[in-house]
């Protein structure tokens, strides 16, 4: 599962970095991504232009009776993507990328009833490009064809060897090579796309402990990224020790 991420990339570098168009503000950095809010989103539109475009983080089906749905489709399973009803029409015609600059994942210590939240971040210091899905829902009386909600999910597989003593899943990330294929809206070939759904090289990235502070989704500031000490449960951070 993922269900948080940092997104820290001005718009216009990620506009650069993936060669898309936006119309999107450099806003502020944002440490703690949750689902349900509006998240940057590469995709390709009808004239095969990528663009990065804000979208709603849980998928919401064209055939669903309300958005509300969405909250339950934040994450779609590699393995059944293509046959999975929430997912396969998105996943032949309306795939995406998800720029992301790190996620967190939680795990159980023997210190701590709660469990630890780690920081997982690439060692390049670029952005990823996390596969994902996207659709566009609107409401059965809506007179604008135009219209509709935009929603999108990430799309997680099993892990590598590097992430599999945090979770059992981890976000599918693509490499630079894989990208125009996997944005192509004109390839239906569903088994050469879900061979693209393969866990990330373990050089790819690094993790760390991070402070308890990343629970509380008010905050949103970089502090939730710095190294943290493990402390037992009665014990204010700042003396532990590091996973």
């Amino acid at each position: 599962m993922c269900g948080r991420f940092t997104s820290t990339t001005p718009a216009s570098e990620l506009a650069d970095f993936f060669d898309a168009e936006t119309d999107l503000d450099d806003e502020d950095a944002n440490f703690n991504v949750t689902p349900t809010s509006d998240v940057r989103v590469v995709h390709e539109d009808e004239n095969g232009q990528r663009r990065l475009d804000l979208m709603f983080w849980g998928l919401v089906p064209s055939w669903a009776e309300s958005p509300a749905i969405g909250s339950r489709l934040i994450n779609a399973r590699s393995e059944t993507v293509a046959v999975k009803p929430s997912f396969r029409s998105a996943f032949r015609r309306k795939r995406c990328i998800l720029p992301v600059d790190g996620f967190y994942e939680w795990v159980q210590v023997p210190e701590r009833k709660k469990k630890q939240p780690v920081y997982i971040s690439p060692r390049d210091g670029k952005p990823l490009a996390f596969a994902g899905l996207w659709e566009i829902w609107r409401p059965k009386d809506a007179h604008d064809a135009g219209a509709g909600l935009r929603s999108c999910s990430i799309i997680t597989g099993p892990p590598n060897d590097l992430i599999a003593p945090l979770h059992d899943r981890m976000p599918m990330i693509l490499p630079r090579e894989d990208w125009s294929t996997w944005l192509d809206h004109t390839n239906t070939d569903v088994h050469a796309l879900q061979r693209l759904l393969r866990p990330a090289p373990e050089d790819w990235l690094q993790w760390w402990p991070v402070s308890l502070a990343v629970n509380t989704v008010r905050n949103r500031d970089s502090s939730l990224i710095a190294p943290a000490e493990i402390v037992p449960d009665g014990q204010a951070e700042g003396q532990g020790r590091l996973l």
